[in-house]
């Protein structure tokens, strides 16, 4: 659903599904979740803390008919504990392309 009383340039869409995300050019890839997505950001819960900065490519397998699935290119904005070892990742997206 998205949030409207976020003054935010974007929008949020919360999306509940399976996340995959990897550093550029690694082979191996760890499994998360994604929460939302926005024209600029998406926000995942994943099991590692990454520094801000760091860059990313997320592979997003959505279950609804608005958002397919994607790959995204993100740096990352913020990244903080919120179960243990439960990190949410803020990112910023850099690129899209089609799943």
């Amino acid at each position: 659903m998205l949030n409207q009383e976020e003054s935010r340039q974007f929008n949020r869409m919360d999306v509940f599904c399976a996340i995959d995300y990897k550093f550029p050019d690694a082979e191996e890839s760890y499994v998360g979740e994604c929460l939302n997505i926005s024209g600029s950001g998406i926000l995942f819960r994943g099991k590692h803390r990454l520094e801000r900065g760091m860059a990313l490519e997320l592979a997003i397998a959505t279950r609804n008919d608005l958002t397919t699935p994607l790959r995204a290119y993100v740096e990352v904005i913020s990244s903080k504990e919120v179960e243990s070892e439960q990190y949410e990742v803020a990112t910023e997206i850099k690129g899209i392309r089609e799943y």
